[in-house]
């Protein structure tokens, strides 16, 4: 799986030398040219992390970052901030806001993307899942890829499991039907496949996992998550 980078950036030349580094590297790379975009992408693509430039037209950097910590679907997603900025002050707002690192134009593409990898590396141990999961009557042993309901073996397919997975990983996060093709079939098949391939695996999910499958919540128009609580 590709990771996917925002790019919040005003500066063309920024951001086509960004994303020619980012993609030599492997990274699927969306941008937005300002703040307003920015908060709009972040909760329609759900980025793996995003770069943030503070000097932005309208809704500037910080803002931005206030904005993103507070929404409960995109608090999760590690910022690093760009800028031109060097001030001691800068950093301490910007990391005190949530900010995850903060680099200082003009940089290094090769510290930038290290520095991405890095940030990438704390939040996927951070999103870790328990050896083994349990809500309700629902066992899911991550070790030996099983899932039980009531004590009794439901046989996932590999795309089910995944699935499942996805959705326990996004912690009652709505994910949208493309992240989910996005994560689970890949980008390079994204765009054969029908957003509806996640329909049909969400029903035949849904009906294995019998009376726990009331936890996979359908939002009207835009995908699904996952609902841990009773």
């Amino acid at each position: 799986m590709r990771e996917k980078i925002l790019i919040v950036e005003d500066e063309k030349d920024i951001i086509k030398m960004l994303d020619y580094n980012l993609k030599k590297e492997g990274f699927k790379v969306i941008d937005a040219r300002d703040g307003e975009d920015a908060l709009d992408l972040a909760v329609r693509e759900f980025p793996d992390l995003i770069l943030l430039d503070l000097m932005l037209p309208g809704i500037d950097g910080l803002e931005v970052c206030k904005a993103l910590k507070k929404e409960t679907k995109t608090a999760s997603i590690p910022i690093i901030m760009l800028t031109a900025k060097g001030q001691e002050s800068d950093k301490v707002v910007g990391l005190e806001l949530g900010a995850d690192d903060y680099i200082t134009k003009p940089f290094s593409p090769r510290e930038l993307v290290a520095r991405i990898k890095a940030v990438l590396r704390r939040a996927t141990e951070k999103e870790k899942l328990p050896e083994i999961f349990q809500a309700g009557d629902l066992r899911i042993d991550f070790s030996r890829i099983s899932v039980t309901v009531n004590g009794k073996a439901a046989t996932l397919t590999a795309k089910e499991f995944e699935l499942l997975k996805t959705l326990l990983k996004a912690k009652g996060r709505v994910l949208s039907r493309d992240y989910l093709l996005d994560t689970i079939w890949g980008f390079d098949h994204a765009m054969e496949i029908q957003t509806r391939t996640v329909d049909v695996h969400i029903r035949t999910l849904r009906k294995k996992l019998k009376s726990e499958s009331r936890r996979i919540i359908t939002v009207k128009n835009y995908g699904y998550r996952f609902e841990g609580e009773d």
